[in-house]
């Protein structure tokens, strides 16, 4: 079959992921499925959102190559379809952030206010890790600790953060990460901790980063298998 402008017929298929990807409540659904396969109703469930919404969704991802999709019984898991898709994310991201003043605004307005510091790079976090200079804690909530984590981290959900730093060790830092560079349990247990006494950085991304990057992921199956 012949096509008259293969150029824009290319095009065309550009601008089927471009619009998947065009809509808050997609790219959210992306970063949980970024830390592990997770079925419709569990996203469902960890976004406050009607079943059938989320299933609409998770379709127009799926029709876009975006995400895969696996029965199990009755349920359907959904996992992203590559480490390209987490690299469209980002570039997305970081357009919005270099060119987009609203973005400039809420990123002064509340996320600065609440840490300002220069993040951990993840190189650096390696370093201080091997050398046993920090204490690394995975805000999250532990269903998604459980799907994978960093070596070595504590999971200590957001809303226990403040019960938990009663027995840390002052003057030791402490480094926080998530889901990404934006989540934002992480600022909130920075500004948290720094306002009980101690010294707390986050990390410069999140969980789903540090995955794609290729680095050690424990999940809470291998300890128990240990």
């Amino acid at each position: 079959m012949s096509i008259r402008n293969p150029k824009q017929a290319l095009y065309e298929q550009f601008a089927i992921v471009a619009k998947a990807l065009g809509h808050p409540l997609r790219l959210e659904l992306i970063e949980h499925i970024a830390q592990g396969a997770r079925s419709v109703e569990a996203l469902a469930a960890k976004l406050g959102q009607p079943v059938a919404n989320i299933s609409q969704h998770l379709q127009a991802l799926r029709r876009a190559g975006i995400v895969s999709a696996d029965r199990d019984g009755k349920f359907v898991h959904y996992s992203l379809a590559d480490a390209s898709v987490l690299s469209a994310f980002a570039a997305v991201r970081g357009v919005a952030e270099r060119q987009l003043a609203e973005v400039d605004r809420i990123v002064r307005g509340y996320f600065d206010a609440r840490d300002d510091m220069r993040p951990v790079t993840r190189e650096e976090l390696q370093t201080l890790m091997r050398d046993g200079l920090v204490t690394l804690i995975d805000v999250r909530p532990a269903d998604e600790f459980a799907l994978g984590h960093v070596p070595g981290a504590i999971n200590v959900p957001l809303g226990e953060v403040k019960a938990w730093s009663a027995d840390a060790t002052v003057g030791r830092e402490i480094v926080a990460y998530c889901r990404g560079p934006w989540c934002v349990m992480s600022f909130e247990a920075v500004a948290a901790l720094r306002s009980l006494g101690h010294a707390a950085r986050r990390l410069e991304d999140g969980m789903p980063e540090w995955q794609a990057a290729g680095l050690p992921v424990e999940a809470v199956a291998d300890i128990a298998a240990d």
